[in-house]
């Protein structure tokens, strides 16, 4: 199985969540769009130290940090969703840009990506004031469009409250809570990866 990391918005852990699923599965990992730099796939290969795990290149890699149907605008690209294929192995984490309505072009958004590429989606809720609605907003449009999902993995300092009902509401069961890190290195993500192990059935 496949799985496609997304989130209620931009930093809201996608990138830390990827290395710690791609540090437990052992498995590839791969960025499909990647607007400005630093590259989500530097990073996540700088926490991974599992040896099984290999790093597929960006099938876009645009130079403007906007919504990538912005920065392919400005790298004179059109991008679509008919152009990306999945990349052959056995296993895959697929890091999303953005949320689940971020425009890849003027019809189409990172949502119609995830069909094609036959993954469970993995939500990201990183926990703020607003985030009930934003994370409730996302939960609608997954079921909206059928869309399989694995879980949430809560991110950030912990809010019950705000937790037990996204969870009640969604009906997704969580994965994980990531508590909010001052430094984030290897061993913190195999100590997570080891963690995430233990609830993943």
């Amino acid at each position: 199985m496949n799985y496609f990391v997304t989130a209620i918005g931009t930093d809201s852990g996608k990138t830390l969540v990827s290395a710690i699923l791609t540090e437990m599965l052992g498995c590839g990992y791969w960025k499909p769009i990647q607007a400005g730099e630093p590259r989500d796939t530097d990073t996540v290969k700088s926490l991974v130290t599992n040896s099984e795990c290999h790093f597929i290149s960006e099938k876009f890699l645009l130079k403007t940090p906007a919504s990538p149907h912005y920065s392919a605008e400005m790298d004179g690209i059109e991008l679509s969703a008919d152009k990306f294929e999945l990349p052959s192995a056995d296993q895959l984490i697929i890091e999303g840009a953005g949320g689940l309505l971020v425009p890849i072009n003027s019809k189409e958004v990172i949502a119609d990506l995830i069909r094609g590429f036959n993954a469970e989606v993995i939500l990201v809720s990183d926990l703020y004031l607003g985030s009930i609605n934003h994370t409730l907003l996302t939960v609608e449009e997954l079921k909206r469009r059928k869309l399989a999902v694995k879980g949430i993995m809560f991110n950030g300092d912990s809010n019950v409250a705000s937790e037990k009902i996204i969870l009640q509401k969604s009906g997704y069961r969580c994965l994980m809570r990531l508590p909010k890190l001052e430094v984030v290195d290897s061993p913190s993500v195999i100590k997570f990866a080891n963690e995430l192990r233990r609830n993943w059935e």
